[in-house]
């Protein structure tokens, strides 16, 4: 493996990726200042470590969400323009989390993609206010506030994409990055 690819991070000895987990505050939770509770109930489940609030690209976009661009189709929207709409000139907060199956435990406090099917002990439950029947009915794409890295096979990638490869350091102890604009948690 060369240095430019993501799985050559330094992971800590004797752990895994299974530890680590990227949190990915969207910009609807940003707008609606909800940084500082939505982390401080991901810190329920992982440890925050870093985190650094950004103006994601068009690039980091696309790539983020490669997954669901060819759906367009199929969702009844323009994926591509929506995921500029939602994100160009709009801040995002990304953050590492760190734990025993972060991204799974993690995942469980986020709750459904969503709001509205969501309990009120998850993240998406207690702050959000839309829903796929209205997002669906309006021709756009779902605001559900966070996103996190679905397992533990993509979080090399998502911290090479958001962080930048070695940007980050995987330690478990809280770091706060520079680029920080709210101060965490």
């Amino acid at each position: 493996m060369t240095a430019n690819t993501p799985s050559s991070l330094d992971v800590p000895p004797g752990s895994g990726w299974s530890l680590w987990t990227v949190i990915l505050l969207k910009p609807d939770c940003l707008a609606r200042r909800l940084t500082g509770p939505v982390l401080n109930m991901a810190a329920q489940q992982v440890r925050v470590t870093a985190w650094r609030t950004l103006y994601p690209t068009a690039g980091q976009v696309f790539t983020h969400y490669a997954d669901i661009l060819p759906l367009s189709a199929r969702l009844g929207v323009d994926v591509a323009a929506e995921l500029r709409r939602i994100y160009l000139g709009h801040p995002v907060t990304v953050a590492v989390g760190y734990g025993p199956d972060a991204a799974a435990r993690l995942r469980a406090v986020l709750g459904p993609t969503d709001p509205a099917q969501a309990g009120p002990d998850t993240i998406r439950g207690r702050f959000g206010t839309d829903s796929l029947a209205k997002a669906r009915s309006e021709g756009r794409l779902i605001d559900n506030l966070i996103h996190s890295s679905d397992h533990a096979g993509v979080v090399a990638r998502d911290l090479a994409l958001w962080f930048g490869l070695a940007a980050v350091p995987l330690s478990p102890h809280p770091t706060t990055l520079e680029e920080s604009a709210h101060g965490g948690p």
